[in-house]
């Protein structure tokens, strides 16, 4: 009887595993489900939406299309934004520099209002920047009036924008320069770098070691001597830097198909002013810019 009792039960059970595999498309009752799409161009080589049926979702009128989760950033003649898979705009085409971070937040900005967006449109980093970039960990590197600081990969602010410059040369190592003196932060336990809650008492939490150094031993001993020499190098080193710039501005923060851009050359025009600009900020950074060690030195030795 049991035998009985348990063949049947089998027999239950794989029958209702047989109905399951006959109707794999039949949806859940209060479930969502997600229509594929697909991108797709037209004639004058616009990008639009259609789902897995071929019915259009979103017309092609954007000259780029790129995923980021379950939204595109989108490029409507020369500004980019973000939309959403049924095409409502999350954010305003209204943006020259477009960066996608990893993987799941687009960075978005003009001259100094970057900011990190996630996937929905909402703001991580707030747009109130002249520069955001991606450190180890996740961190993010922020720049405000020639002062730099950071912040996490929620958005929550760890070092306010006080600090002359940041960096880090390895996943554990932070070095900071605040008011001339420069500062390492190694953490020596644990795996990528985090900062604890309380970072003003760093210094006492045993997983950290804070170490201040000189970075420049020659220039800080005051053997060396501040000519017109160490003037002119220091102005023509800085001509890399500003390039550098130009051409991140002109070409690599287009939202990819850079060769194309330079392909086209559409970017020659554009460059004369940008170098410019860029080469004339390069100068005038108080805090790390090519002549802030000798502006420095120079003050040391007037005193």
């Amino acid at each position: 009887m049991k035998k009985i009792i348990t063949l049947f039960g089998i027999a239950l059970v794989l029958g209702c595993s047989a109905f399951a595999q006959e109707n794999p498309s039949q949806p859940i009752e209060g479930s969502v489900v997600k229509t594929k799409l697909t991108v797709f161009s037209d004639e004058k080589n616009n990008f639009g939406l259609k789902d897995s049926t071929g019915n259009v979702i979103v017309e092609p009128e954007y000259k780029k299309m790129i995923k980021l989760g379950d939204s595109w950033i989108i490029q409507r003649r020369s500004k980019y934004g973000l939309m959403d898979s049924t095409g409502k705009i999350i954010i305003e085409p209204k943006y020259r520099h477009v960066d996608r971070i990893l993987g799941k937040y687009v960075k978005l900005g003009n001259d100094n209002d970057f900011g990190v967006y996630d996937e929905k449109g909402e703001i991580v980093i707030p747009p109130e920047y002249t520069s955001v970039d991606i450190l180890f960990g996740g961190m993010f590197l922020t720049k405000k009036n020639y002062k730099y600081g950071v912040s996490d990969k929620n958005g929550r602010i760890i070092l306010e924008n006080k600090f002359d410059d940041i960096y880090m040369p390895k996943p554990n190592i932070m070095r900071i320069q605040y008011n001339g003196q420069w500062y390492e932060v190694e953490q020596i336990a644990g795996g990528e770098f985090v900062f604890p809650e309380d970072v003003q008492n760093i210094k006492n939490d045993g997983n950290f070691k804070v170490t201040a150094f000189v970075k420049d031993p020659v220039t800080a001993s005051g053997y060396s001597a501040v000519t017109f020499t160490d003037y002119f190098l220091k102005v023509f080193s800085s001509i890399s830097p500003a390039h550098e710039e130009t051409i991140d501005d002109l070409m690599l923060s287009q939202g990819a198909d850079t060769v194309n851009i330079f392909i086209k050359f559409t970017w020659l025009p554009k460059y004369p002013f940008t170098f410019a600009k860029n080469y004339y900020h390069t100068l005038r950074t108080p805090n790390n810019g090519p002549l802030a060690d000798v502006k420095t030195e120079l003050i040391q030795k007037m005193q």
